[in-house]
Protein backbone atom coordinates (compact mmCIF):
# COMPACT_ATOMS: atom_id res chain seq x y z
CA UNK A 1 0.00 0.00 0.00
CA UNK A 2 1.42 3.62 -0.92
CA UNK A 3 1.85 6.21 1.61
CA UNK A 4 -0.19 9.65 1.29
CA UNK A 5 2.50 11.82 2.92
CA UNK A 6 0.09 14.54 1.22
CA UNK A 7 -3.19 13.65 3.64
CA UNK A 8 -6.75 13.25 2.69
CA UNK A 9 -7.79 15.28 -0.17
CA UNK A 10 -10.88 16.55 2.51
CA UNK A 11 -7.77 18.21 4.72
CA UNK A 12 -6.53 20.29 1.18
CA UNK A 13 -10.38 21.53 0.60
CA UNK A 14 -10.47 22.82 3.80
CA UNK A 15 -7.32 24.13 3.57
CA UNK A 16 -8.06 26.46 0.84
CA UNK A 17 -10.34 28.61 3.36
CA UNK A 18 -12.82 29.44 0.40
CA UNK A 19 -10.30 30.06 -2.08
CA UNK A 20 -11.54 27.24 -4.97
CA UNK A 21 -8.84 25.10 -6.85
CA UNK A 22 -7.82 25.88 -10.27
CA UNK A 23 -10.07 24.27 -12.88
CA UNK A 24 -7.04 22.36 -14.25
CA UNK A 25 -6.27 20.87 -10.90
CA UNK A 26 -10.05 19.49 -10.44
CA UNK A 27 -9.97 18.01 -14.01
CA UNK A 28 -6.08 16.74 -12.80
CA UNK A 29 -7.68 15.45 -9.93
CA UNK A 30 -11.21 13.98 -11.38
CA UNK A 31 -9.43 12.44 -14.04
CA UNK A 32 -6.92 9.94 -11.91
CA UNK A 33 -10.37 9.19 -9.88
CA UNK A 34 -11.53 8.03 -12.98
CA UNK A 35 -8.78 5.78 -14.00
CA UNK A 36 -9.14 4.34 -10.35
CA UNK A 37 -12.78 3.91 -11.12
CA UNK A 38 -12.22 2.49 -14.23
CA UNK A 39 -9.74 -0.22 -12.75
CA UNK A 40 -12.50 -1.16 -10.14
CA UNK A 41 -15.84 -1.35 -12.02
CA UNK A 42 -14.03 -3.17 -14.77
CA UNK A 43 -13.57 -6.05 -12.46
CA UNK A 44 -17.01 -5.62 -11.41
CA UNK A 45 -16.62 -4.30 -7.97
CA UNK A 46 -18.70 -0.96 -6.57
CA UNK A 47 -16.69 1.22 -3.94
CA UNK A 48 -19.52 2.09 -2.82
CA UNK A 49 -17.93 5.27 -0.32
CA UNK A 50 -16.29 7.76 -2.37
CA UNK A 51 -15.50 11.04 -0.52
CA UNK A 52 -13.14 13.23 0.08
CA UNK A 53 -11.79 11.27 2.91
CA UNK A 54 -11.23 8.65 1.18
CA UNK A 55 -9.03 10.15 -1.33
CA UNK A 56 -5.47 10.10 -0.37
CA UNK A 57 -2.97 12.51 -1.94
CA UNK A 58 1.31 12.11 -2.67
CA UNK A 59 3.63 13.97 -0.85
CA UNK A 60 3.88 16.82 -3.79
CA UNK A 61 -0.19 16.47 -4.07
CA UNK A 62 -0.72 16.02 -7.76
CA UNK A 63 -1.41 12.37 -7.39
CA UNK A 64 -4.00 11.14 -6.06
CA UNK A 65 -4.74 7.27 -4.57
CA UNK A 66 -7.98 6.01 -3.94
CA UNK A 67 -8.50 4.12 -0.68
CA UNK A 68 -10.59 2.72 1.95
CA UNK A 69 -12.50 -0.36 0.20
CA UNK A 70 -14.07 -1.14 3.63
CA UNK A 71 -17.52 -1.58 2.47
CA UNK A 72 -16.73 -2.15 -1.64
CA UNK A 73 -18.51 -5.05 -2.92
CA UNK A 74 -18.10 -7.55 -6.04
CA UNK A 75 -20.74 -8.38 -8.43
CA UNK A 76 -20.91 -11.21 -10.06
CA UNK A 77 -21.93 -9.84 -12.74
CA UNK A 78 -21.91 -5.96 -14.57
CA UNK A 79 -25.82 -6.69 -14.77
CA UNK A 80 -26.60 -7.40 -11.02
CA UNK A 81 -27.58 -4.86 -8.93
CA UNK A 82 -26.29 -4.48 -5.15
CA UNK A 83 -29.38 -3.73 -2.34
CA UNK A 84 -27.30 -2.71 0.94
CA UNK A 85 -27.56 0.94 1.92
CA UNK A 86 -24.36 1.94 3.11
CA UNK A 87 -22.06 4.98 2.22
CA UNK A 88 -21.20 8.64 4.16
CA UNK A 89 -24.63 10.18 3.69
CA UNK A 90 -24.07 13.43 1.81
CA UNK A 91 -22.31 11.30 -1.35
CA UNK A 92 -25.23 8.83 -1.34
CA UNK A 93 -27.17 8.27 -4.61
CA UNK A 94 -31.53 8.84 -5.12
CA UNK A 95 -31.62 5.40 -5.68
CA UNK A 96 -29.69 4.20 -2.49
CA UNK A 97 -31.83 6.96 -0.48
CA UNK A 98 -35.10 5.68 -2.35
CA UNK A 99 -34.36 2.20 -1.36
CA UNK A 100 -33.54 0.72 -4.84
CA UNK A 101 -31.15 -1.87 -5.75
CA UNK A 102 -28.12 0.04 -7.48
CA UNK A 103 -25.45 -0.63 -9.78
CA UNK A 104 -22.14 1.11 -10.57
CA UNK A 105 -23.88 4.44 -11.64
CA UNK A 106 -24.33 5.29 -7.91
CA UNK A 107 -20.77 5.27 -7.66
CA UNK A 108 -20.54 7.47 -10.46
CA UNK A 109 -22.96 9.86 -8.17
CA UNK A 110 -20.78 9.68 -5.67
CA UNK A 111 -18.12 10.89 -8.31
CA UNK A 112 -20.45 13.69 -8.82
CA UNK A 113 -20.78 15.24 -5.57
CA UNK A 114 -16.61 14.73 -5.36
CA UNK A 115 -16.42 16.91 -7.97
CA UNK A 116 -19.05 19.26 -6.85
CA UNK A 117 -17.07 19.94 -3.61
CA UNK A 118 -13.55 20.21 -5.37
CA UNK A 119 -15.35 23.37 -7.18
CA UNK A 120 -17.33 24.66 -4.63
CA UNK A 121 -15.29 23.75 -0.91
CA UNK A 122 -18.50 21.97 0.07
CA UNK A 123 -21.26 19.01 -1.02
CA UNK A 124 -23.81 19.53 -3.29
CA UNK A 125 -26.13 18.27 -0.78
CA UNK A 126 -26.68 19.71 2.72
CA UNK A 127 -29.29 20.00 5.56
CA UNK A 128 -29.60 19.69 9.12
CA UNK A 129 -30.30 16.09 9.55
CA UNK A 130 -30.93 13.13 7.49
CA UNK A 131 -34.40 13.35 6.71
CA UNK A 132 -33.76 17.03 4.83
CA UNK A 133 -30.51 15.49 3.29
CA UNK A 134 -32.85 12.65 1.45
CA UNK A 135 -35.25 14.97 0.26
CA UNK A 136 -32.61 17.22 -1.27
CA UNK A 137 -30.78 14.15 -2.93
CA UNK A 138 -34.10 13.06 -4.45
CA UNK A 139 -34.73 16.17 -5.30
CA UNK A 140 -31.64 16.37 -7.27
CA UNK A 141 -31.01 20.62 -6.93
CA UNK A 142 -27.98 21.57 -5.47
CA UNK A 143 -26.59 25.39 -5.61
CA UNK A 144 -24.84 26.10 -9.13
CA UNK A 145 -20.96 26.29 -9.58
CA UNK A 146 -18.56 29.73 -8.84
CA UNK A 147 -18.54 31.06 -11.93
CA UNK A 148 -14.98 30.80 -12.53
CA UNK A 149 -15.58 27.31 -14.10
CA UNK A 150 -16.15 26.28 -17.63
CA UNK A 151 -19.58 25.31 -18.92
CA UNK A 152 -17.47 21.83 -19.79
CA UNK A 153 -17.14 21.20 -16.14
CA UNK A 154 -20.57 22.47 -14.82
CA UNK A 155 -22.17 20.12 -17.65
CA UNK A 156 -19.70 17.29 -15.99
CA UNK A 157 -21.22 17.64 -12.71
CA UNK A 158 -24.73 17.75 -14.01
CA UNK A 159 -24.40 14.77 -16.29
CA UNK A 160 -22.89 12.75 -12.85
CA UNK A 161 -25.68 14.21 -10.74
CA UNK A 162 -28.69 13.42 -13.22
CA UNK A 163 -31.01 11.94 -10.76
CA UNK A 164 -31.84 8.70 -12.73
CA UNK A 165 -28.98 6.54 -13.08
CA UNK A 166 -30.17 5.27 -16.67
CA UNK A 167 -29.29 9.17 -17.46
CA UNK A 168 -25.78 9.06 -16.29
CA UNK A 169 -22.38 8.44 -17.51
CA UNK A 170 -20.52 5.18 -16.57
CA UNK A 171 -16.72 5.57 -15.63
CA UNK A 172 -15.63 4.47 -18.91
CA UNK A 173 -18.10 6.91 -21.29
CA UNK A 174 -16.76 9.41 -18.55
CA UNK A 175 -12.74 8.86 -19.81
CA UNK A 176 -14.02 8.97 -23.72
CA UNK A 177 -15.29 12.28 -22.66
CA UNK A 178 -12.67 15.14 -24.80
CA UNK A 179 -12.60 16.99 -21.51
CA UNK A 180 -11.51 13.84 -19.82
CA UNK A 181 -9.49 11.88 -22.55
CA UNK A 182 -6.71 14.45 -23.38
CA UNK A 183 -5.66 14.59 -19.88
CA UNK A 184 -4.83 10.99 -19.72
CA UNK A 185 -1.58 10.43 -20.93
CA UNK A 186 -0.43 13.08 -18.07
CA UNK A 187 -1.12 10.03 -15.68
CA UNK A 188 -0.57 6.68 -17.59
CA UNK A 189 2.28 5.44 -19.59
CA UNK A 190 1.38 4.16 -23.35
CA UNK A 191 2.08 0.62 -21.63
CA UNK A 192 0.09 1.11 -18.67
CA UNK A 193 -2.66 3.08 -20.58
CA UNK A 194 -2.87 -0.19 -23.27
CA UNK A 195 -3.38 -2.78 -20.63
CA UNK A 196 -6.00 -0.53 -18.36
CA UNK A 197 -8.05 -0.03 -21.74
CA UNK A 198 -8.12 -3.59 -23.00
CA UNK A 199 -10.42 -4.37 -20.63
CA UNK A 200 -12.92 -1.41 -21.96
Amino acid sequence: MDFCEGGELHQLLKERRGAVLPEQQVLDYFVQLCLAMKHVHDRKVLHRDIKSQNIFLTQNRRVLKLGDFGIARVLNSTMELARTACGTPDYMSPEICDNQPYNSKSDVWSMGCLLYEMCSLKCPFDARDMRGLIIKILRGTYPPLPRTFSSDLTGLVANCLARQPSQRPSVNELLALPLIRKRIERFLSDAQHASEFAHT
